[in-house]
């Protein structure tokens, strides 16, 4: 029943509109039938193909196994130096592997480890038992999750990415979910930006199967897959001039040619988009309280949604105004905004910053209203 659930939201899914990207003539020369290039700060999406059409992800499934296993350190619930007990059912898994052997033990982080270098099947799997005791409860979370995000094309039937019936998704929500793992948890740069390592006090030796991490400028990650059905895919990430990029490519024709593909819209993304940050041109003056505490308000920018992803030859011809009130009226919250930092291409506003409260201001109290009515009436006289 879980299986025929998922193949009528697949099909469904297959119907979806394309990416409004595409209908603006972005052509790549792409061998690969479904492509997606997003953008990992602001999320847009620079080029797409067939970004909502079905396919297997092969190991590419692993993006949510490591997105659920970071987010369960995150929590607390796990810890890279928890023990892990390795399960006969882990050991038995085919494909990419470490060679786990049942009763083994090996600590959370070697096996984010095994699972960001090497791919590992079986290290999937017990990071999958680890948080959750059964695999079936993690494939659970991991649908739950991909909901959560807006995977609309996906259904997970494991957390490997080894071929079984129903188990599918598309470039779009690959992308969806590798920014959300890049975005909240960039310390996991730390293992897949490893080009070479070792496993078991160096009696195993670890070489990364995503070649851009040696061969591309700039390459951050993140996941490779393949099998014989769902052909060669790749979740790749990439920065430059503080812009990351996603590009995933499925079903490739052969492994390197995955790579080609990749290396194709992370080149055009670097060479067409820049990431602008809106910053006062000058320090924003405290704007004046009515019938507040103090008189005044401190200004200030929030830390998320300054940046705006244009072309490289706008940059130069962007230009910002500021609108404020002459006065915000008390009480004011630290965090409310107050007004509005815009950004202009011409007469195009590309990006509306709020101006927020940088204080909490407290309405005048009657007993403060008495004192500074008695104080004037003194200095009058």
């Amino acid at each position: 029943m879980k299986r025929r659930i998922c193949l009528l939201v697949l099909l469904l899914c297959a119907l979806w509109p394309a990416n409004a990207l595409a209908a603006e003539g972005v052509e790549l020369n792409l061998e690969a039938p479904a492509a997606v290039l997003m953008e990992k700060t602001t999320g847009e999406v620079l080029y797409a193909k067939n970004e909502h059409q079905p396919y297997e992800p092969a190991s590419v499934t692993k993006v949510m196994t490591l997105l659920l296993t970071m987010e369960a350190i995150e929590k607390g619930a796990i810890a890279y130096d928890d023990v892990v007990t390795v399960s006969a059912y882990a050991a038995s898994m085919g494909g990419s592997n470490v060679y786990l052997e049942e009763g083994e033990q090996m600590t959370v982080e070697d096996l984010i480890k095994a699972v960001c270098v090497a791919s590992a099947n079986d290290a999937s799997v017990a990071l999958a038992e680890h948080i959750s005791g059964v695999t079936e409860l993690f494939v659970a979370e991991m649908n739950n999750r991909a909901k959560e995000l807006g995977m609309q094309d996906t259904c997970f039937i494991n957390c490997t990415g080894l071929p079984a019936e129903g188990h599918m998704t598309s470039a779009w929500d690959i992308a969806v979910m590798s920014r959300e793992l890049i975005l909240n948890f960039p310390e996991l740069r730390k293992f897949t930006t490893i080009w070479m390592d070792s496993l078991r006090d160096g009696a195993f030796e670890l070489a990364n199967t995503n070649k851009l991490i040696r061969f591309y400028d700039g390459a951050t990650g993140l996941k490779t897959g393949s099998t014989s059905s769902a052909g060669y895919c790749i979740s790749a990430t990439a920065e430059r001039e503080g812009m990351e990029l996603i590009a995933v490519v499925l079903h490739g024709s052969t492994s390197q040619q995955r790579f080609e593909d990749a290396k194709t819209m992370l080149n055009y993304g670097f060479s067409t988009y820049g990431l602008y940050t809106a910053e006062p041109t000058e320090p924003l003056t405290p704007l004046a309280v009515k019938l507040g505490m103090t008189d005044t308000v401190a200004l200030e920018l929030p830390e998320e949604g300054r940046q705006a992803l244009v072309k490289k030859g706008q940059i130069s011809n962007l230009t910002q105004t500021v609108q404020l009130p002459e006065a915000a009226e008390a009480p004011i919250q630290k965090g409310q905004q107050v007004g509005t930092l815009q950004v202009l291409d011409g007469e195009t506003v590309v990006l509306e910053v709020p101006i927020q409260a940088a204080e909490t201001v407290e309405h005048l109290t009657w007993s403060e209203m008495f004192w500074r009515l008695l104080d004037q009436t003194f200095l009058l006289t």
